[in-house]
C-alpha cells in the first residue's frame, strides 16, 4: 500500500509559499503522493500546477476531487493536461459528482441521474486526455473536438461509492478515490465491485485510493470525538452517510484512523488487506507523530 497526505488548504492572501512547502516536505519525507480537495477555495488543478511545479519533483500530485458539473469535459481535460505538463507528468486527476445540494442549490444545474452524467462525461473526457478525437452526443454532454494540449496520459480516478459508479471506475477509469469510507465497506463493497468490473473489461487492477482522518494519540476516544466534530458535515451528505451506515458507525469519527502507534499500524494493515492500494491521511492532532508513523509504515 502506498501512502499519501491530504493537503489542508492554506489560508491568507498568498497561500502558495505554504502550499509549496507542504508539498516539498511531503516529498522529502518520502510520501508517495499528496492530494488536494476542490471545494470553495483554491482551484485544485491550478494550485497544484503552481505549487507543485516548484516543489517535490518526485511525488505524485492528485485532486480529490474536482466536481464535474460546472465544467465541460473538454475544458477539464484541457486544464488537467496543462497542469500535468507543468508537473512533468505527475498529476492524477480525481473527479466526482459532488452532491445534489451543491450542484442544484449552489450551481443551478440538474442533478438528475448522476451516474448517467458521469458515464457521458467520461465518454468525452477520457479520449481527450489520451490525445484522441472526442466525437460524442449524449443526453447531457456533446462534443466534437481534439486537443493539442501536452500532458496526455494522466490517470483518471472517480469518486465512486455506488454500484454503477464502481462499475465505471473499474471499466473505463483507473480506479476510485474515496472519502469517509471505512475498512469493512472497502472490503465488502468497494474492492469487490471495482475489481470485478475491471476484470470483466480486461483492464488492469484498479487503484483504490482511500482518504481518511488520522490521528496518532494516546486518547483515541477524544480523537474520535474531535474527528466527529471536525467532519460532521460529511455525516449529513447522502453519499457519505450511506457509506457510514454500511460501516455501521454513527458518524465520521467512527471511520477515523486513531490510536497509538500500534493501533494505527493495525488499522492501516487492515485497510491494505481490505483492498486499499493507496492510503491518504487527513492528519489532525500531533502532525509530527503521525508523519513519523506513516513514513515508517511506508517503508514496511
Amino acid at each position: 500500500m502506498r501512502f499519501g497526505l491530504l493537503l489542508n488548504e492554506p489560508s491568507g492572501p498568498d497561500p502558495f509559499p505554504e502550499l509549496r512547502d507542504r508539498i516539498a516536505r511531503a516529498a522529502d519525507e518520502g510520501f508517495d503522493s499528496a492530494w488536494m480537495s476542490h471545494i470553495f477555495g483554491l482551484d485544485a488543478l491550478t494550485a497544484l500546477a503552481v505549487a507543485g511545479s516548484a516543489a517535490g519533483r518526485d511525488i505524485e500530485l492528485g485532486t480529490a476531487v474536482v466536481p464535474t458539473y460546472p465544467r465541460h469535459p473538454a475544458a477539464l481535460a484541457q486544464q488537467a493536461m496543462t497542469a500535468n505538463a507543468a508537473l512533468g507528468g505527475r498529476l492524477t486527476l480525481g473527479i466526482g459528482l459532488s452532491h445534489k445540494i451543491v450542484v442544484e442549490d449552489m450551481y443551478g444545474y440538474s442533478y438528475d441521474r448522476p451516474a448517467r452524467h458521469m458515464r457521458e462525461y467520461l465518454d468525452v473526457l477520457l479520449p481527450l486526455t489520451r490525445g484522441e478525437q472526442a466525437g460524442y452526443t449524449g443526453e447531457t454532454v456533446k462534443a466534437n473536438l481534439r486537443l493539442s494540449t501536452p500532458g496526455t496520459g494522466l490517470p483518471v480516478l472517480i469518486a465512486a461509492l455506488g454500484p454503477r459508479m464502481l462499475k465505471l471506475a473499474g471499466t473505463v477509469a483507473d480506479g476510485t478515490v474515496l472519502w469517509m469510507t471505512g475498512r469493512k465497506t472497502v472490503a465488502e463493497h468497494i474492492a469487490p465491485g471495482i475489481a470485478s468490473a475491471a476484470a470483466e473489461a480486461g483492464r488492469p487492477a484498479p487503484r483504490v485510493v482511500c482518504a481518511l482522518p488520522l490521528c496518532v494519540t494516546d486518547d483515541p476516544e477524544a480523537a474520535r470525538t474531535r474527528a466527529g466534530e471536525m467532519y460532521a458535515m460529511y455525516g449529513q451528505l447522502p453519499s457519505y452517510r450511506a457509506m457510514l451506515d454500511r460501516e455501521g458507525v454513527e458518524g465520521p469519527g467512527g471511520v477515523a484512523v486513531v490510536g497509538d502507534e500500534d493501533a494505527v499500524r493495525a488499522q492501516l494493515d487492515a485497510l491494505a488487506q481490505a483492498g486499499v492500494t493507496d492510503f491518504v491521511a487527513a492528519v489532525f492532532g500531533d502532525r509530527e507523530r503521525a508523519h513519523k508513523l506513516l513514513i515508517g509504515a511506508s517503508k514496511g
